[in-house]
């Protein structure tokens, strides 16, 4: 609090500008077309401020976009549409030939498995003590390259 009988001296400060130096790029000095007001502020304590009015920074005004056509959108969508869809039938046709082959590779087992066992009930010795091998097919009987029938 300041008394107003003892006046207090009051210290005025002259504002120094600052300049910085960038490495890259050296500032010039420009020269403002009007030296700006000094301002002096007295705080309720007493004090007196002074210096140079700042106006505030004002950001830049944000640029209004076009609109988007329709037409542009309905042909982007469908753009991505049809990319879609032909990955898909890609992916498609690529699973049914797998599965083509698949099933392909079963049926060849299954064709594998149920012609060994047919072989071997053909090829297997009857066991009735005669001489030769005799094999039965289709209720033929073929003993040592002859037909009997």
């Amino acid at each position: 609090m300041v008394h107003p009988e003892r006046p207090m001296a009051v210290e005025v400060h002259h504002p120094q500008p600052v300049t910085v130096h960038s490495p890259a790029a050296p500032l010039v000095p420009v020269q403002p077309g009007a030296v700006p007001a000094v301002t002096s502020v007295v705080l309720p304590d007493g004090r007196v401020v002074t210096g140079y009015a700042i106006e505030p920074a004002k950001p830049e005004p944000v640029a209004v976009k076009p609109p988007v056509s329709r037409a542009a959108v309905n042909v982007a969508l469908g753009g991505v549409g049809f990319l879609a869809v032909c990955g898909g039938l890609l992916l498609l046709t690529t699973f049914i030939t797998a599965l083509t082959a698949l099933i392909t590779q079963l049926i060849t087992l299954a064709a594998v498995c149920f012609g060994g066992f047919v072989a071997v009930q053909i090829f297997k010795p009857t066991g009735d003590g005669k001489s030769g091998n005799t094999f039965h097919i289709r209720k033929a009987i073929f003993k040592r390259n002859h037909f009997n029938g």
